[in-house]
């Protein structure tokens, strides 16, 4: 039974007969259902693995098979409990990533669970960063770095919860600066003196030892700006277009946005996003002049410009 697939049903809501047969709930009694828990078998990477590969990438990230995984209380009871940022897989990251996406779109309690078990959320946040950063943009794994870019937003629109406060205010601090041309940099002095001491203090006080991570922190969303722009560049005037390309750029623009009407990371962000051209290369990309570029075109005028 353990390998029997999913019940397909045009009903996007599982009836209980239908969420009792399915593998994931089978998956979740022998390893985390909390009814269950004496009888559980030890926590297996593996297991994590496949789901991943074969529940959500395999099902192109479907809504039923993520609300299924949620249901079981898959974040709470094995994803999260059992991280280690040190040697967790790809996989179980992005596994954490996409549930923590479901909880928001479904408005239930997110942040709980990291907030009772915090020693790895700097590790596994570590960790979202350099997926976003990976160099790969080919068309299979869009939607992955959709889901990181939307979890990104969720944690920038979570400053009120310290946890998550701590590892996203440095990527939005004044030493971001660190990303803009030196003439640029001189200019915003100029017109703003007392930024110029605390950039003073802040080279300062860096500690030598771990100068390569604070410099690759501070200019992140410089490199994210420059890949969603490749990526964008990469749509043509005319001829097929992926609808994956097409929501990864839109929901970058969102992630845009909420920084920009954010007070506590809006002051220094928007002056790297000028300095990166962002809104003209918006302005002058194909997607804005394509059919499918409707929504992006609402965005990115209404918005960002």
């Amino acid at each position: 039974m353990e390998n029997a697939p999913p019940i397909k049903s045009n009903n996007p809501a599982p009836t209980v007969e239908q969420i009792n047969a399915d593998r994931i709930t089978q998956l979740a009694n022998k390893y985390w259902a909390p009814h269950t828990t004496n009888t559980h078998l030890a926590f297996n990477s593996q297991v994590v693995d496949d789901i991943y590969v074969q529940e959500i990438c395999a099902s192109k990230f479907s809504v039923r098979r993520i609300m299924m995984l949620e249901f079981s209380q898959y974040l709470e009871n094995f994803l999260w409990s059992n991280y280690k940022a040190e040697n967790a897989t790809r996989e179980h990251t992005m596994s954490i990533v996409v549930m923590v996406n479901e909880k928001f779109r479904e408005r239930v309690q997110v942040w709980e669970a990291f907030e009772k078990n915090p020693a790895e959320f700097a590790g596994f946040f570590q960790n979202v960063l350099e997926a976003c950063l990976e160099e790969s943009i080919m068309d299979f794994n869009l939607k992955e770095q959709t889901a990181l870019i939307v979890f990104l937003n969720h944690c920038f629109n979570s400053m009120e919860v310290s946890l998550v406060r701590e590892e996203a205010k440095r990527l939005v601090s004044l030493s971001m600066w660190i990303s803009l041309q030196q003439g640029r940099r001189e200019l915003e002095f100029r017109k703003y003196p007392k930024w110029r001491k605390y950039w003073k203090i802040i080279r300062k006080k860096d500690n030598l030892e771990h100068k390569e991570k604070l410099e690759w922190e501070r200019k992140f969303l410089h490199k994210l700006m420059i890949k969603f722009m490749t990526i964008l560049e990469t749509i043509p005037a005319e001829g097929p277009v992926l609808p994956d390309k097409v929501r990864y750029c839109e929901r970058f623009l969102e992630l845009v946005i909420d920084l920009e009407a954010l007070l506590p990371t809006r002051r220094f962000f928007n002056t790297v996003m000028d300095d990166n051209h962002l809104v003209v290369r918006c302005q002058l990309s194909n997607l804005l002049h394509r059919p499918e570029g409707s929504l992006f075109g609402q965005v990115s005028c209404r918005n960002v410009c």
